[in-house]
């Protein structure tokens, strides 16, 4: 999948016009590539749309029009779109209640490198978390995270083929295994060369 470059975005002006309907484009494409683990955790697989949509916000939201601060927000942006044989997702856990929230994130120290999935026939992938920096501690989690689930050739062509897509995660506080919808896989399907 290509990575985003100046040329793509719109200027502010632009995108002003286009934003109702471009937003709703996206959160349309978005709702196919969300991915609830349970009630608390939910992973958001990110593409090239996806981040797409984010810069312009960001431009939108920040008044940001120098080149060289468009360029800052696309290499903060680009790393989250898919490689081609590779999965990206924002993962969320999400309590409303502050005090369970802060709770939560003690307990579930680690989460982040607990959570796979498995094209069905072959062995689970873990995600690998935060590449680009440590959002944990030894004393709690971050409420948000980067996942990185590599792939190999043989479960791309396993997924072409129809095979089933099972997502879970693996924490001794929080387990969960599910089988993705169909409308999710074959979105995700589009990620890979």
């Amino acid at each position: 999948m290509h990575k985003l470059d100046v040329e793509d975005l719109y200027t502010l002006e632009t995108y002003a016009k286009l934003r109702p309907d471009f937003r709703a484009r996206v959160l349309e494409h978005k709702a196919h590539r969300k991915l609830p683990l349970g009630d608390h955790v939910t992973l958001l697989f990110e593409d090239r749309l996806t981040m797409h949509y984010q810069v312009q916000e960001m431009l939108r939201a920040e008044r940001i029009f120098e080149a060289a601060d468009i360029r800052s927000e696309l290499d903060a942006y680009n790393p989250l779109i898919p490689d081609g044989s590779n999965w990206k997702a924002t993962m969320l856990i999400e309590y409303t209640d502050v005090d369970e929230r802060r709770e939560a994130l003690s307990r579930l120290v680690g989460i982040e490198h607990q959570v796979w999935v498995q094209v069905v026939g072959y062995d689970p992938v873990r995600g690998i978390a935060d590449e680009d920096l440590e959002r944990a501690t030894a004393e709690k989690t971050s409420a948000v995270h980067f996942l990185r689930f590599e792939l190999t050739a043989d479960m791309i062509d396993a997924l072409r083929g129809g095979a089933s897509l099972l997502a879970g995660i693996g924490h001794s506080d929080y387990g969960i295994e599910i089988e993705v919808l169909e409308v999710t896989r074959e979105s995700l399907l589009a990620d890979l060369d």
